[in-house]
C-alpha cells in the first residue's frame, strides 16, 4: 500500500484539544469552534462543530441555533445539569448528563448547561458549516432585537428601568464562572 503524502492530509484532520481557543473565560470555560474559517475539511463536509470545556460549577448560558441547524452533542467528560426548552416555551427536558451521553437538540430549541463540581465537556456536530447561535444574555442576546417599548410593556416597567436592564448585559460572555 503506498504511503500518502503529507500535503494530501493537510486540512483533513484537526485535534480540537490542540487547536487555538476561540473562547477562554477564566474559571468558566474554553471552547474551540470549527467552521469554514477553520479546517478545509469542514467546508467540504458541510458541517460545523464545537468542543466546549466548562470548569466545575460554571454555566453555559441559554442559547439556540437561529439558522435552523440541528445539533448533535456528545458528552465527552464528567457531568452536569442540562435543560432544554421547546418552541412553546415549555421545558421539554431537564436531566443530568454524563460522559458517554448523546443528545440531539431540535431546531430552535433553547439549551442551558451547568457543570457539576468536576466540570463538563462536550463535542457538538452542527448541521451547517457556519452555525449561527444566539444567546439570551451577552451582547448577542436575543432580547437585544426586541424594541424598548415591547420590553417595557412585557415587564410592566418604566423606560428608565428598561434602559438599566438593557445596559447591564453588554459583554460577549456566554460562559459564567461559579458564584463565589
Amino acid at each position: 500500500m503506498p504511503e500518502p503524502k503529507a500535503d494530501h492530509r493537510k486540512g483533513m484532520s484537526l485535534n480540537c484539544e490542540e487547536a487555538p481557543l476561540d473562547t477562554d473565560i477564566k474559571d468558566a470555560s474554553n471552547a474551540v469552534v470549527l467552521n469554514t474559517k477553520n479546517p478545509h475539511l469542514v467546508s467540504q463536509v458541510g458541517l460545523g462543530a464545537d468542543l466546549v470545556m466548562l470548569e466545575g460549577n460554571a454555566m453555559c448560558s441559554s442559547g439556540f441555533s437561529c439558522d435552523s441547524a440541528l445539533q448533535v452533542t456528545y458528552i465527552v467528560w464528567e457531568s452536569g445539569h442540562l435543560q432544554v426548552v421547546g418552541l412553546d416555551v415549555k421545558r421539554v427536558l431537564e436531566t443530568i448528563v454524563k460522559a458517554g451521553n448523546l443528545l440531539i437538540v431540535p431546531r430552535f430549541y433553547v439549551v442551558s448547561k451547568i457543570a457539576d463540581p468536576e466540570g463538563l465537556s462536550w463535542f457538538s456536530v452542527i448541521t451547517t458549516p457556519n452555525p449561527m447561535f444566539t444567546h439570551l444574555v451577552g451582547s448577542i442576546r436575543a432580547c437585544k432585537a426586541i424594541s424598548p417599548e415591547f420590553l417595557q410593556a412585557a415587564f410592566k416597567v418604566p423606560s428608565e428601568t428598561e434602559k438599566v436592564f438593557r445596559s447591564k448585559r453588554t459583554n460577549d460572555v456566554i460562559f459564567f464562572p461559579p458564584p463565589k
